[in-house]
């Protein structure tokens, strides 16, 4: 008899505990939605949707990131959506950046200071902190 009750008290945790997990993603299956979160399944594939991606490596430091910066009212900086890939040194080495003002590609080089970056401006070179303007 104990170990009858202990079963019926196990399911009932289980059926706890997967509510509990269904509550916290919306499912799509065939037009229909149920359950609204932020994180969603359907039959076509995954969408992860947040508010930034960042892409970690073995040691826990961050390699990758996809940021959506707010617009900063006291400077001139509009809001920026920002993918970066950082080099084993922390530094950014591609940085892909756009705006409502246009979009821009920063390459960095080998030693600090050494870039090319690319807008609608046209291309700047800087080697070693010297900065050439080619239109």
């Amino acid at each position: 008899m104990k170990a009858q009750r202990l079963l019926i008290a196990l399911a009932f945790f289980n059926l706890a505990l997967l509510v509990f997990l269904l509550a916290q993603i919306e499912v799509r299956f065939f037009g229909w939605r149920f359950l609204p979160r932020p994180v969603e399944v359907n039959s076509a594939g995954s969408v992860l949707r947040g508010r930034a991606l960042e892409i970690t490596d073995d040691q826990g430091r961050i390699r990758a990131s996809i940021m959506v910066h707010p617009e900063d009212r006291t400077l001139p900086y509009p809001e920026t959506v920002i993918l970066r890939l950082i080099d084993e040194n922390g530094g950014p080495a591609v940085k892909l950046a756009t705006t409502d003002r246009g979009a821009g590609l920063l390459l960095g080089g080998e030693s600090q200071g050494t870039y090319v970056q690319l807008s609608a401006q046209g291309m700047r070179v800087t080697k070693d902190g010297q900065q050439q303007l080619i239109p």
